[in-house]
């Protein structure tokens, strides 16, 4: 297939190369040209303006969005409408609220365009494992992309969720429950790191991977990120969030569906930016081994 690649950030270049790897054609367009020309010399077809990049894709065109959520996908989706014919696709594949998916939507519809809202798992490990893809829309629209879906993810690693907003719904919960799963990572590794034993960290990482009920991709990453340094010296135990977990709690409290562990973890990384805690150190060390997400370096 013919695909439209715009944003070439951790994710969308990574995805681009995904695609190429499949034998599929991807034009490609970024902001700064540097990242384009980049992957234009892996194979890519370079864009360097949006109305080149639509002049280069057959109808009914095939593009995939992969910019910040909120006002740059809006920004984008403002961008490319008016130019857009009808019939063609439209795919989000960020971490956009749902909300925003089934509005975007619906505004395409009118234009007689089609919308996907696709979340997105993998960080930056997907260009070798795959993707985990999380699809709402149009089913029909579904199976047209289908063939990229399959690349882009590894054997049962992608599925359609539902209509418009649902594939960044069930993504929203995802993400909520990898917050919980890193805070509890986090603060074992704590009292393991302040306890009574001088422990290897790596080590323990490492063994619980081998049949034990805590195994886990996050728990290798552990081990990877415990040998790179072991005690996370060199890393501030500061904790971003990207939003998607206060959506998860927010959307448990509309709901009155308790959910304490999403809710604390939250809560634990806003805490985090007050305090140097070990485990907070953790799950910063994860999420960068993950994810690619930027640490703040500890001062020396």
């Amino acid at each position: 297939m013919k695909v439209g690649m715009i944003g070439l950030g951790r994710m969308g270049a990574n995805m681009a190369r995904r695609l190429l790897r499949g034998k599929h054609e991807v034009v490609v367009y970024n902001r700064t040209p540097e990242k384009t020309r980049e992957i234009a010399g892996e194979g890519a077809i370079a864009s360097l303006t949006l109305d080149e990049l639509l002049q280069k894709l057959p109808t009914p065109r095939m593009i995939w969005v992969m910019v910040p959520s909120g006002k740059p996908v809006d920004d984008m989706m403002e961008a490319l409408l008016p130019k857009l014919s009808k019939g063609d696709i439209l795919i989000d594949g960020g971490n956009s609220h749902y909300t925003d998916s089934i509005r975007r939507a619906e505004n395409a519809k009118q234009k007689g365009i089609e919308f996907l809202d696709c979340g997105t798992s993998g960080g930056v490990w997907g260009l070798e494992e795959g993707y985990c893809l999380m699809v709402g829309g149009n089913p029909d629209t579904f199976k047209l992309v289908e063939p990229c879906f399959k690349t882009l993810a590894p054997p049962n690693g992608y599925a359609y969720m539902g209509p418009a907003g649902s594939g960044h719904y069930v993504k929203m919960v995802h993400n909520g429950i990898e917050y919980g799963m890193l805070q509890a990572y986090g603060e074992g590794f704590e009292i393991l790191a302040r306890g009574r034993y001088p422990l290897d960290l790596a080590k323990i990482a490492e063994l619980w991977n081998h049949s034990s009920v805590v195994r886990s991709w996050l728990l290798e990453l552990a081990v990877d990120a415990f040998k790179k340094d072991p005690g996370l010296k060199n890393i501030k135990g500061y904790v971003e969030d990207t939003g998607e977990g206060r959506w998860t709690v927010q959307e448990a409290i509309d709901q009155s569906t308790p959910a304490p562990i999403i809710t604390l973890s939250l809560l634990a990384r806003f805490s985090s930016r007050q305090t140097d805690s070990f485990s907070a150190k953790v799950i910063a060390a994860l999420r960068n081994e993950f994810g690619g997400h930027q640490v703040v370096a500890a001062k020396s």
